[in-house]
């Protein structure tokens, strides 16, 4: 049995992850899937309170889920989409977890150029700085741009009224303007081949992180020597962790992080 921490991203929440976390614990694994610090409670709870959580960013988020992997018995595998992928590289860079798998991440730092759909979700926040310090709520329609694109807009609207939150804005500066700050709380270290083996996976539809952003990344982390590898699949949405077929790329992620961590050191 294996310990699995669930980490969720950007303008979602903890619900997101539902269903991994039932197929895995039906599996028999111990299962987690903590919120980001200040967004427990039910979602409505998270939409009414954004003044728990509109200044934090990168690191506030890494130190939480970092103290939480801390109290843990043994080192978990580790799994975040979005910006809790970028957080999975982040805590595996600090030696943490036993594997770790990143859906679609977010870009870590040296990540260079921007694509167009993924600069057009980011706007929401980038577009203003002044945004740093408050949260975005996305709209349907940008939901739907974003997370849903390969649905319609009437089967988005109910994951939308279900799953979705203001996300801080903070996050966004932090990644997007990464490659402009030498001390960026996105980088990770391209000589750390001790860290946990780490596999990314991507979506050919994604608009959020598409797939050209994930490649980038895993040509970065590839050059550590650690184990380090990539899945794509062509026709899959942001929205991979829920959209249909979500239990193949589940079950892939799961056996493959499990396959690593049974391998001797």
């Amino acid at each position: 049995m294996a310990t699995i921490v669930l980490i969720h991203g950007l303008w979602l929440n903890p619900v997101s992850w539902e269903g991994w976390k039932q197929h895995f614990e039906q599996k028999g694994h111990q299962v987690i899937a903590p919120a980001w610090p200040g967004m427990e409670g039910s979602v409505e709870e998270v939409r009414q309170h954004t003044e728990r959580y509109a200044g934090i960013g990168l690191k506030e988020i890494t130190d939480h889920y970092d103290a939480i992997i801390r109290g843990l018995d043994s080192p978990p595998v580790i799994m975040g989409h979005s910006f809790g992928g970028l957080i999975t590289q982040l805590l595996l860079d600090r030696g943490l977890g036993a594997a770790g798998v990143a859906v679609h991440p977010a870009p870590i730092k040296g990540v260079l150029g921007l694509p167009y759909s993924q600069l057009k979700v980011a706007w929401v926040a980038l577009k203003n700085p002044a945004n740093r310090k408050t949260t975005q709520m996305l709209t349907p329609e940008q939901f739907h741009y974003g997370f849903t694109n390969t649905l319609s807009e009437e089967e988005s609207r109910p994951i939308y009224d279900r799953l979705a939150v203001p996300g801080p804005g903070r996050t966004l500066f932090q990644a997007g303007l990464a490659n402009f700050n030498p001390n960026a709380v996105s980088r990770v270290n391209r000589h750390n081949s001790s860290r946990a083996p780490l596999l990314m996976l991507a979506g050919g539809k994604d608009h959020t992180v598409p797939a050209s952003t994930v490649r980038a990344a895993y040509k970065i982390q590839k050059k550590s020597g650690a184990v380090t590898e990539l899945e794509e699949y062509p026709d899959r949405s942001h929205y991979t962790f829920g959209e249909d077929g979500w239990e193949a790329v589940a079950d892939h992620a799961l056996d493959w992080a499990l396959s690593q961590v049974a391998q001797p050191a």
